[in-house]
């Protein structure tokens, strides 16, 4: 049962027309501390893969070490899916740059 809950949750995610309705929806479905880790645990995949340390990491973003060092876990021994979209995302600010 749980594993159709998220795949609904998928699909209701991929449903949205716009960044403006995924925000929407997103702000709908999490509380704002929700939201703001949702973003925040990005943001310390980021710079790691961008190649920040875990100390800077953790001062820039107010972070615990536990936390940055689970996402380093993952980037490190898990299945690449943090730097597909990394890579996803900075290829779509590339051409965005490009056709401006």
């Amino acid at each position: 049962m749980e594993a159709d809950w998220k795949r609904e949750l998928i699909d209701l995610i991929e449903s949205s027309h716009s960044k403006g309705e995924m925000n929407e929806l997103l702000t709908a479905l999490l509380t704002p501390s929700e939201y703001k880790e949702l973003a925040k645990r990005w943001q310390i995949v980021k710079k790691l893969i961008e190649g920040a340390t875990q100390r800077e990491i953790r001062n820039e973003l107010k972070v615990s070490i536990a936390t940055v060092t689970r996402g380093s876990r993952e980037i490190q021994y898990g299945n690449g899916v943090f730097k597909k979209f990394y890579k996803r995302l900075c290829d779509r600010k590339s051409h965005q740059h490009k056709s401006t």
